[in-house]
């Protein structure tokens, strides 16, 4: 393998000769191609000697169309990184060895995804398993002999022959047709096929994976993010998260059960009615944490966090009276001490917790912050962190609190050629007098005196929240750069702001939501700097939804144009396509045969002879959690009403937009709309 470093004399020159580069040109506003040069840091991982740190780095291929992840290693002290893998297939979830030598990784490198091991000081890489299908989530046991995967599996095959022989026969067949005989036969963006997601061990040397969770359920559930199984210090056992419930779409009901690594009998561990994941058991051996929610169905409520003592199987709720809603958390090398990420006020910062219970601190404040990994002496965290001006960067911070310092400047030199908008936030008071926070992105060159346009971003969830944190697809910098103010309001239903104010949007899609964020339009107008007859919106998902709703309202024309991208448009015919049942009998109380009040009274379809406002429709026919007729059906509708309507129609994307080259045709199409009915070239 090609060792990718530089001496320090021609990594100073280079350093210099951007420098000087950058000096003589002035910065720009971002385009698109901009965005796509940044380097996409994902993991980052301390090895168990403390000594050095594994990431992978994305780097996006527009002309293949997809991004490549390549596996990096660093020492903690600083220096040199090396590259350790290169294309053109890519690596994630890079684990450490228990002697710091080695590093496990998943990578397609010769077609299926498969758990490939490579030295820390370089070389080739080795393939470990040759799985009959994609694997993924690699964990390397803390006695180093074992290796845990996750892949699909037929539940009904007893042995890898027949899980083998059932998915060739798949691939060579000529029919594509699928059949259903219950629900959640499709998610996201895929089908289910009749397999379920399954944990297996695999010894490192290679050989035959052991099922440690056979039978007819998905373990690990699906996730977003985060790891939802973990192994004892020991090797011996297995925490995992799994549903049993027999009506998977309308249950949010994960559990944490234990199973020994030499196989045997799942136990059931977690209480709660609601979903249980993300178990962690400390390093000495005597605890399992796990991220807990009290309600079912609800998959917004409060994630507090659960300690189980393994040798007398008592629960004790550590954040029951915190009201911060948990998403990671990483424990402390002298296990009494958690480290835990979460939203709060616009912000993703990393707290403590103690086995005492209750005490949070903050440890980092500012930013996007994730991928907790703790150095073994327990005196260092190290994370990514990006905010809304810099993609993600590894960062260190002591333990005892202070200052984090940045790693990695994988970005920085190219950053330095960007003039992005200045960022601020405000507050300003909503429906009911409530306070609420947003984030305001203004123009690169922003000049006192002169009025912008303005886009209202709204975001998606509905429980979610924007944050001061990079993104590659609703980048707050990119819809500023061609001369827009942009407005990031976090309305009821956001996360951030304590689990009440979550809550508040919950049977009231249209109500107390929709009125924060008018009142934060007229706020921001208020400051000077807008050109109120030039405003438009934009939102995905919820958002969409949002759009939809506000197009049906905006019967004083305040918004002069929309942007609807995987947008609700019919509440009950959403609730006959889409997957996650749970969410919407949540959100409207029932399904919409015996309550179809709130289906009735939040459903933007009603207002259709109301649509006036040119609108901009993007949806993706692989998006089965908001399908495609919903995108579909306001198109119609808009065409119709005889109002400017365009339809942006991605037949090989989800919800989300993906692909590079999607990608900016998404962005190109977008920024074409707003400039044509809010002109942001004539600033006055």
């Amino acid at each position: 393998m090609r060792r990718y470093v530089l001496s320090g004399l021609v990594r100073a020159l280079v350093a210099w000769s951007v420098t000087l580069g950058v000096a003589l040109a002035a910065p720009r506003p971002m385009t698109f191609d901009d965005q796509m040069k940044f380097r996409r840091l994902a993991v980052a991982v301390v090895s168990p000697d403390g000594k050095y740190l594994a990431y992978t780095q994305g780097v996006t291929d527009k002309a293949a169309n997809r991004v490549q992840y390549d596996l990096w290693v660093m020492p903690v002290s600083g220096g040199e990184a090396r590259q350790l893998t290169s294309g053109p297939r890519s690596v994630t979830d890079p684990c450490w060895s228990p002697d710091s030598q080695t590093i496990a990784f998943v990578s397609n490198r010769d077609g299926k995804a498969q758990i490939w091991t490579v030295r820390r000081d370089g070389g080739e890489p080795r393939k470990v398993t040759d799985f009959f299908t994609n694997v993924s989530g690699v964990l390397w046991t803390a006695d180093g002999r074992h290796l845990i995967f996750v892949a699909e599996v037929y539940p009904e095959c007893p042995d890898e022959d027949c899980n083998r022989r059932k998915y060739a026969a798949a691939e060579a067949s000529k029919v594509k047709a699928k059949i259903a005989d219950r629900l959640l036969y499709r998610h996201w963006d895929s089908f289910k096929e009749g397999r379920r997601t399954h944990i297996f061990v695999v010894p490192v040397e290679g050989g035959a994976a052991k099922d440690l969770t056979p039978g007819d359920y998905d373990a690990p559930p699906f996730s977003l993010g985060g790891r939802d199984y973990d192994v004892s210090p020991d090797g011996r056992e297995l925490a995992f998260a799994r549903n049993t419930d027999r009506d998977e779409a309308i249950s949010t009901n994960n559990d944490i059960f234990i199973v020994p690594l030499d196989g045997g009998e799942p136990k059931r561990i977690s209480i709660s009615p609601g979903s249980d994941t993300h178990p962690r058991y400390s390093p000495d051996g005597k605890y399992l944490a796990w991220l807990s929610q009290e309600r079912a169905m609800f998959e917004s409520d409060k994630k507090q966090v659960i300690l189980y003592e393994r040798a007398t199987g008592k629960l004790r709720r550590l954040s029951d009276k915190v009201d911060i809603s948990f998403d990671e958390l990483a424990w402390s090398p002298d296990s009494q001490t958690l480290f835990l990420t979460g939203d709060q006020r616009g912000q993703v910062p990393i707290f403590t917790l103690t086995l005492a219970g209750n005490d949070v601190r903050t440890l980092v404040e500012q930013g996007q912050n994730g991928n907790l990994s703790v150095a073994p002496d327990g005196k260092t965290l190290y994370f990514t962190q990006s905010t809304l001006t810099r993609p993600n960067e590894i960062f260190a911070v002591t333990t005892t609190g202070g200052a984090p310092k940045q790693l990695t400047q994988v970005n920085e030199a190219f950053l330095q050629e960007i003039a992005f908008g200045k960022v601020e936030e405000t507050w300003f008071t909503g429906a009911d007098e409530t306070r609420i926070h947003a984030f305001i992105v203004k123009p690169p060159q922003f000049t006192e005196g002169k009025k912008y346009p303005m886009i209202l971003l709204i975001h998606g969830g509905p429980q979610g929240a924007w944050s001061n944190g990079w993104s590659f697809r609703w980048n707050a910098q990119l819809f500023a750069a061609p001369g827009y103010v942009v407005v990031m309001v976090n309305p009821r239903g956001s996360t951030g702001y304590g689990q009440r104010f979550t809550d508040e949007i919950s049977g009231d899609w249209g109500g107390k939501v929709y009125v924060d964020l008018l009142k934060g339009v007229e706020h921001v107008i208020g400051l000077g700097y807008v050109d109120a007859d030039r405003i438009g919106a934009a939102g995905g998902s919820y958002g969409g939804y949002m759009v939809n709703w506000m197009l049906g309202h905006n019967t004083d024309k305040r918004f002069k144009a929309f942007v609807s991208h995987a947008g609700v448009y019919n509440l009950t015919s959403m609730y006959g396509a889409t997957e996650e049942l749970w969410f919407t009998e949540w959100e409207f109380k029932g399904n919409p045969w015996d309550n179809p009040e709130l289906y009735e009274k939040w459903s933007p379809h009603r207002l259709a002879k109301n649509f006036a406002t040119p609108t901009l429709v993007i949806h993706g026919e692989l998006d089965y959690r908001v399908p495609i007729g919903e995108g579909l059906q306001l198109f119609t509708a808009l065409q119709r009403r005889g109002v400017p309507s365009r339809l942006l129609y991605f037949p090989d994307e989800g919800h989300w937009i993906l692909k590079p080259q999607n990608s900016e045709l998404w962005y190109k199409t977008v920024h074409e709309w707003f400039a044509t009915y809010l002109k942001p070239e004539t600033v006055q």
